[in-house]
């Protein structure tokens, strides 16, 4: 008895200590060295990559974001932009090679996860990131869930239909009494062209590039693997056959009049050679398309340093394309999944981190308004003076970098309107969805093919879509190197594939 009851002393007297130590431990608790109270300790650290050319102030920003960012979730990260001509084969040989990175902009998002590259969310969506993935609109879920019914990344939530417009400057359009909204075919634009390189010699009358620009989609047709695979579908037949679009009587009349118009001197001399992405600043362009939503111009204006007109010649309609332009993935092989989607989902629903990845830091990049707009902040030389058309400092890419709906719209020179964010709402609420919304083929078993007709694409592609050659030489050839490598091949299986996706769809 007297043994048992010792016993009984020992242990609450140990249990006694341990409560004390432990309350003078928490009383003396030292904040972190970091200040992240909420998170004790050392923030983690990731690794982030993503398009961009690299800002003067780029790592000034990424400080900024950390010293907001590590109170609130715990987690810093490493910025790291890549010039939009290395990004995509910087971006492959990370994966590769298996080096370490955490979070990435992923611009061909279908076949690298289905190389195994990102990590699968959906149990992090319905729980840890479940604001995030209710602070973006359903159709984007819908266009990234791949065939096994993941999904591998977090889309941009912003305008749903992508559509072409075709853009003019506002002081010429004035000057000549344009009515943009008639010109809406490529071959209605003749007498616009020939009247600039006649009246206005210091401009180019038609910019193309590399990548050039999708023709096809003015006869209503999209990719149905990725843009260098030239397999498309028409967006709104739901019994379309896949095509190979240069065997197309679309495709020919598109050569034809690019050949014609690049005879005549309207397109620039340096097309097929001319790197893809914005102009320089202050560039003399006439016609020039890109892709965008409502109140485009606005960015598009800011970026080229005069004001711009656009039109928008396709019609509202929501492609796979279009929801997956602007992903951010989590690298599969990441040992900080949970920080991972910590930050994916502060940037979808954090206001302040969010302007600060597309504006930059108030006060330094931009102002604030009496409307409670971001005015730029132009870039200044040695006196202080304004550097006209000069590049900012820092800015974001804004659609590779999480949801719209909770930046500041913009000020200055060309404002945006107020209710900007309502009228993307009702522009999303309006759009028609594509046929082929969501379907992603499976061509893991033709990947030599698929990498052969990639080759020949670049081979041929910037030449033929700038009108450099001649179609009656370089078409035939083209298609003939096609079929070569195996593109029969591939619109067979992926034909049987989507056969096979619309019989469950229905």
């Amino acid at each position: 008895m007297l043994k048992r009851s010792r016993h009984r002393y020992i242990f609450v007297t140990i249990s006694l200590l341990l409560l004390l130590t432990a309350n003078m431990t928490g009383c003396s608790r030292q904040p972190s060295k970091n200040n992240n109270d909420k998170y004790g300790g050392d923030p983690v650290n990731l690794i982030y990559y993503t398009i961009g050319e690299p800002d003067k102030d780029l790592q000034l920003v990424n400080n900024k974001i950390n010293e907001i960012m590590a109170p609130k979730i715990g987690v810093t990260i490493t910025y790291i932009k890549v010039s939009w001509q290395e990004y995509e084969d910087r971006l492959n040989t990370l994966i590769s090679a298996g080096s370490p990175f955490d979070i990435a902009f992923a611009p061909n998002y279908a076949a690298t996860a289905m190389r195994g590259a990102w990590l699968r969310l959906d149990d992090y969506l319905t729980s840890l990131g479940k604001d995030l993935y209710g602070s973006i609109d359903p159709t984007f879920w819908q266009g990234v869930r791949m065939n096994d019914g993941g999904i591998y990344g977090v889309p941009t939530n912003k305008e749903l239909a992508v559509r072409d417009h075709w853009m003019y400057p506002a002081s010429i359009v004035s000057k000549y009494n344009i009515d943009i909204t008639k010109y809406n075919t490529l071959e209605s634009l003749e007498p616009l062209l020939r009247l600039i390189g006649q009246e206005e010699p210091s401009y180019i009358p038609m910019e193309l590039d590399q990548d050039s620009q999708n023709f096809f989609a003015l006869y209503g047709y999209e990719y149905v693997v990725n843009n260098k695979v030239p397999l498309m579908v028409k967006s709104l037949d739901p019994s379309a056959k896949v095509v190979n679009i240069f065997e197309t009587k679309e495709a020919r009349q598109v050569l034809d009049t690019l050949r014609r118009y690049y005879k005549e001197g309207f397109i620039n001399k340096d097309a097929a050679l001319r790197e893809p992405g914005g102009l320089k600043r202050g560039a003399k362009v006439f016609w020039k398309s890109s892709g965008g939503g409502p109140l485009s111009e606005t960015t598009w204006s800011k970026d080229r340093g005069y004001k711009v007109v656009s039109n928008p010649v396709t019609p509202t309609v929501v492609t796979t394309e279009s929801v997956r332009g602007g992903i951010m993935a989590v690298n599969a092989n990441t040992k900080h999944p949970v920080e991972c989607i910590k930050f994916l989902n502060l940037l979808n629903t954090d206001p302040e981190i969010r302007n600060l990845f597309n504006y930059g830091i108030e006060g330094v990049h931009y102002t604030l308004d009496e409307h409670g707009q971001a005015a730029p902040i132009p870039s200044k030389d040695s006196h202080g003076d304004p550097i006209p058309n000069a590049p900012a400092s820092y800015a974001g890419v804004q659609y590779t970098q999480g949801n719209w709906f909770i930046l500041k719209t913009m000020g200055g020179d060309n404002p945006e309107p107020l209710d900007k964010w309502d009228q993307f709402r009702k522009y999303n609420a309006e759009v028609i969805k594509s046929t082929v919304l969501g379907f992603t083929p499976d061509l893991s078993k033709l990947t030599a093919q698929t990498d052969n007709i990639e080759m020949i694409w670049k081979k041929y592609y910037p030449s033929l879509m700038t009108g450099s050659v001649d179609v009656d030489t370089i078409l035939p050839k083209f298609n003939e190197e096609l079929h070569q490598a195996g593109i029969d091949e591939i619109r067979q299986e992926v034909q049987k594939q989507l056969d096979v996706w619309r019989s469950v769809k229905r």
